[in-house]
């Protein structure tokens, strides 16, 4: 794959606008009057899972959070005042986790090397790797257990998205978003949707009764 340059990149951007405008001249005047996306996507920062791209999203249809290794944490005020917007102001109807395969912040929570910051990141997800390393162990493969542990992480991090102040108030006033969990398959391109667990959370507490999906 070639690399582009700064000189490329604005270019781009240049021929980008002249084809919106092509198509509507009113393109950016509509763009500016705001917002009301459906989506709130929880995705890696990784450059290879570009969402937009992916599911041919237009500007203004997903409202998306990025972090390396896509984690929901109880606190991170980023993430938090994210939901809370997103939830609360911009009434968006799913929240969808997305991770994906070969993802470099998975392989560093496995491996335990010193990574700086990004060790102390990925912390739960090594938590993860061990509360979950009898089923993982039976993976001879390196990069596919990896890979499991990209599905499991996501389905953990939709858990974690009700344990937020911001979904218990939803939950409360019953008018919450549904949530989701994707994995995109790097490998294929395709984005698969994991299976979550509802009825076992709600025998836990985790989630209200009357949470329909």
């Amino acid at each position: 794959m070639g690399k582009l340059i700064l000189g490329q990149l604005l270019e781009n951007n240049r021929k980008w606008i002249k084809k919106q405008i092509n198509k509507d001249p009113d393109y950016f005047k509509k763009l500016a009057l705001g917002q009301s996306p459906k989506y709130l996507m929880v995705g890696c920062s990784d450059s290879r899972v570009p969402l937009n791209n992916l599911l041919k999203a237009p500007p203004g249809e997903i409202f998306i959070h990025r972090n390396i290794a896509n984690q929901v944490s109880l606190t991170d005020m980023n993430f938090l005042s994210v939901l809370e917007y997103s939830v609360e102001y911009l009434k968006i109807e799913y929240i969808i986790i997305v991770g994906h395969y070969a993802c470099g912040g998975l392989a560093a929570a496995i491996d335990g090397v010193d990574q700086g910051l990004m060790e102390n990141w990925v912390a739960p997800i090594k938590d993860l790797y061990i509360n979950n390393f009898k089923e993982l162990s039976k993976i001879e493969d390196k990069q596919k257990m990896a890979d499991k542990l990209s599905e499991i992480n996501v389905v953990s991090q939709a858990r974690n998205i009700f344990k937020t102040a911001v979904m218990h108030r939803a939950l409360l006033k019953e008018t919450y978003p549904k949530v989701l969990a994707w994995i995109f398959d790097i490998y294929t391109g395709e984005m698969k949707e994991m299976h979550l667990p509802l009825e076992q959370w709600k025998e836990e507490g985790i989630l209200p009764k009357h949470y329909e999906y």
